[in-house]
């Protein structure tokens, strides 16, 4: 260990950090700067997240969307009925089975999800600054195949089953 000069250690230097504080400083930030996004369209992240998954699985029903998304039915229950207010989303009998609701996007869902497109491009631009094209689809690719290894589900926020 080195020395201060009067015969005291000098302190450790602190290990810099690894790519694990690195990933959840930049997501931390992301996350609250999505938040700030899509508070000017008045959402929530979570409720960008059920849109979503209503786009992308039109049909399915509250609970099977509750399972894809990893949160209890009762709460995405709530989500689901304020986008239903706004005439976001819509319920549909399930045709195959009459005591579920099948969800589907009404027209002014889709285009609030446009919308919601150009602001995650934005945001996507805004994170990767400072990468170029090339960079930001190794980055892309590399953080896929880490979620991939520690099975989380694509397009789904872990932050569901917190709701």
């Amino acid at each position: 260990m080195a020395s201060t000069g009067d015969d005291r250690p000098a302190p450790p230097v602190p290990p810099a950090p690894g790519a694990a504080f690195l990933l959840t400083q930049i997501g931390s930030q992301a996350a609250a700067r999505f938040a700030e996004r899509t508070a000017e369209l008045d959402l929530t992240p979570p409720q960008v997240g059920l849109l979503r998954a209503v786009a992308v699985a039109p049909g399915r029903s509250q609970q099977a969307l509750a399972r894809h998304l990893g949160t209890p039915p009762s709460r995405l229950v709530a989500l689901v009925d304020g986008l239903d207010e706004r005439g976001l989303v819509e319920r549909r009998r399930n045709p195959d089975d009459r005591r579920l609701h099948a969800l589907h996007l009404t027209e002014a869902g889709h285009d609030l999800l446009r919308r919601i497109a150009e602001v995650g491009q934005a945001h996507n631009d805004e994170v990767c600054a400072a990468l170029t094209e090339e960079e930001r689809s190794t980055l892309t690719a590399l953080l896929a195949r880490i979620a991939a290894d520690h099975d989380l589900t694509p397009g789904v926020h872990p932050g569901y089953r917190r709701l």
